[in-house]
């Protein structure tokens, strides 16, 4: 039963990140903000809701291993399965956008913050007051230069459609009801199968929350390459990886104070930050291919064969 309920919990959160994300699309183009706004905050922490809700509720029911684990999971799986796939499937990817000059710092940022805060082994409440004033900073630097505006990243249908308050405010409340109750049922019942297969919480919140949280990243980039606009997948991921450190643990570590096991744990950090460097030399070298595909899919290998 716990099994069904979980993955009934796991479609709620993403259909209920679904309609957030189209209704926030439809606010953003009714108020004309620009496709590049729309896509790097909107798109990305739109994706990164299933994330926020799981590790939030987690973190209310004391449970630090899993709202921890989320994100960690989510930030590896984002990189090394979305993107490995986006460069796997793409056959030819040339952004104008310099993406390592302007984005490769926030990839790395999150990352070295998070383990400069896990040194005494816990995230306290200040640490998530600094991981939200990072989120404050990257939201600084993307209306600072939205002046480059990346087209299809966008719902195109939305654009045909009248605006109504009405409609958007419903959906959005569906969206969010769905959303956080989804979390919290995920998060019962993936405990349920942890206690009920002797399986730590860590490495229930990993693999099987932290890769169905990682779903509308997935959905998102793979329509991203079906309009022929494979490069928005890069920055969605870049951004959703932002909002999972700083959103979803620092909010998570506001809620209780996060401790983490670093001697079960320090693999698949490492994993994280492997993945984290790999997508810097990627974007420096701009190994937008399956040369980069390779190097992501290879680490994602490497993890789930250690914690098998």
């Amino acid at each position: 039963m716990d099994f069904i309920i979980f993955i009934a919990a796991m479609s709620a959160l993403i259909y209920g990140a679904d309609f957030i994300i189209k209704e926030s699309e439809r606010i953003a183009l009714h108020f004309n903000i620009s496709h590049f706004v729309i896509g790097a905050t909107l798109i990305a922490f739109g994706t990164s809701l299933p994330e926020m809700a799981a590790s939030m509720m987690a973190s209310s029911a004391g449970k630090s291993d899993m709202a921890v684990a989320n994100v960690v999971g989510s930030v590896i799986f984002n990189i090394t399965l979305v993107l490995g796939l986006v460069f796997l499937i793409t056959k030819k990817m040339s952004p104008k956008r310099n993406l390592f000059a302007q984005d490769s710092a926030w990839v790395i940022i999150p990352v070295v913050l998070f383990f400069i805060m896990i040194q005494d082994g816990i995230i306290s409440r200040f640490d998530g007051f600094l991981y939200l004033l990072v989120m404050v900073s990257y939201l600084i630097f993307l209306f600072n230069d939205s002046k480059e505006d990346l087209e299809g990243g966008i719902d195109e249908e939305l654009t045909k459609e009248g605006f109504n308050w009405n409609k958007t405010i419903v959906l959005l409340t569906i969206g969010f009801i769905l959303t956080i109750g989804g979390a919290n049922f995920v998060i019962e019942s993936g405990t349920n199968i942890a206690r009920d297969f002797g399986i730590s919480e860590w490495i229930i919140g990993i693999f099987l929350i932290a890769l169905g949280t990682s779903l509308p990243e997935l959905v998102v980039s793979l329509v991203a390459i079906k309009k022929g606009n494979a490069e928005m997948s890069i920055g969605n991921i870049i951004g959703s990886n932002v909002a999972n450190f700083s959103m979803v643990i620092g909010g998570a570590s506001l809620i209780n104070p996060l401790i983490i096991d670093l001697v079960s744990t320090k693999f698949d950090i490492f994993i994280m930050a492997a993945a984290s460097l790999t997508l810097v030399f990627i974007l420096a070298n701009k190994l937008y291919n399956k040369a980069g595909a390779i190097f992501l899919l290879a680490i994602l290998a490497l993890f789930i064969q250690n914690s098998m």
